[in-house]
């Protein structure tokens, strides 16, 4: 790891940048941060391996951002082993996960903090969810349905049928320790909401109608490539159905859930015995096998030169 300080003052808020061979991508964040109205916060760039000049990269904003930059290497093991990483090490208030190429509205930290001071006697709240927006200015998505709602992940995304459109969110990094992103050997990809959905089941966020965040959603990103990614990380996408189908949701989505499980489940290579006995909603899951076995056939045809 290095920094632009010896001995940094701790800062409020913590910009969290997992990257893989995107070097090419964040200078427009770099320059987004530098253009923040409020300065009470740091970078943290975690490195998943990169093969680019990500180092030399690094160096150069060090010497010109006016803001700590931490900056910290790590062996490839996918977004989600990356996020582990910087989260354990950040000792700030709150966690904004920022993707390397996206970027930031000016007064994103200032509103950050706004929200963090507003809000800072309540206990039960993990942090503030903010909306997105494209490069063109549109809206990524639904405006929550008032402003400064109160409500967990689960109420206010999923239940409210806007599970597809991302959002911005801060998390109190204290929240975020508490819980950790399942790591599965050999597999590089998890969707966050695995964990998004399990701290819901504690906490709420305070949902809020302003676009601070800016999303470019590139043709190679993880976006884009989701289902290639999810064949790939077969024990991953087991337990995100496994937590949907736990989790107080809508009766289409742990459907869905029971499909996914089927399917992921085939691509591990578990037998149909040892998948409906370890079943969450089992029954569920019983009336989903012939549709999820379909599918994974189909897709299993359609990604085979990706597997």
């Amino acid at each position: 790891m290095y920094t632009t300080e010896e001995a940094p003052v701790l800062s409020t808020v913590t910009v969290l940048t997992p990257v893989y061979n995107r070097v090419n991508k964040m200078q427009s964040l770099f320059l987004s941060l530098k253009e923040q109205t409020a300065k009470d916060f740091e970078w943290m760039i975690v490195d998943d391996g990169s093969t680019d000049r990500l180092p030399e990269a690094v160096s150069e904003w060090i010497s010109e951002a006016g803001f700590l930059i931490y900056y910290i290497r790590k062996n490839n093991g996918g977004k989600h082993t990356a996020l582990n990483c910087g989260i354990d090490c950040i000792q700030s208030t709150l966690t904004f996960i920022v993707d390397s190429d996206d970027s930031l509205t000016a007064d994103a930290i200032e509103t950050v903090l706004k929200y963090h001071r507003r809000y800072s006697g309540y206990t039960d709240i993990c942090g503030f969810s903010f909306l997105r927006m494209f490069p063109d200015g549109k809206i990524n998505g639904k405006f929550f349905k008032q402003d400064e709602y109160i409500a967990s992940y689960i109420d206010a995304r999923i239940n409210s049928n806007d599970l597809k459109s991302d959002k911005a969110e801060a998390f109190y990094t204290k929240c975020l320790k508490e819980y950790p992103f399942p790591v599965f050997s050999g597999e590089t990809f998890l969707g966050e909401d695995t964990v998004w959905i399990q701290m819901a089941q504690r906490y709420k966020m305070v949902h809020i109608n302003k676009a601070i965040y800016i999303s470019a959603y590139l043709k190679d990103g993880l976006t884009k490539n989701r289902r290639i990614h999810n064949v790939n990380s077969p024990l991953g996408c087991i337990c995100r159905a496994e937590v949907f189908l736990k989790a107080p949701v809508k009766a289409r989505y742990q459907l869905k859930a029971a499909m996914q499980y089927v399917v992921y489940g085939r691509f591990a290579g578990e037998k149909a015995g040892s998948l409906l006995k370890k079943a969450p909603k089992r029954l569920l899951v019983v009336i989903a096998y012939p549709i999820g076995s379909l599918l994974y056939l189909i897709w299993r045809n359609k990604y085979i030169d990706e597997i």
